[in-house]
């Protein structure tokens, strides 16, 4: 446990930093859900539409810190080809 209060206030930042990083990143696993749903249905329309909403999404937190950017990169590209292999 955090024994000054420097380190007691670090901990206290990075619980709450932790808990707002957590609920993003929860966001952003829906929204890659939501494009493979729509994949997985057959629905082109609906899977470009889907990819549209969640690549800014993806790039955002990559940005931010919250993923790594070459996997933000790797996501939006699978997601992307398997739009393509739709048509």
């Amino acid at each position: 446990m955090a024994n000054s209060p420097q380190a007691r206030k670090r901990a206290i930042q990075n619980e709450t930093r932790r808990v707002h990083n957590k609920s993003r990143r929860t966001t952003m696993r829906t929204q890659i859900k939501n494009v493979l749903k729509a994949i997985k249905s057959g629905d082109k329309q609906r899977a470009e539409e889907a990819f549209k909403t969640a690549t800014p999404l993806i790039d955002r937190m990559a940005t931010k810190g919250i993923i790594h950017k070459n996997k933000a990169a790797r996501h939006k590209s699978r997601l992307n080809s398997r739009i393509r292999a739709l048509g």
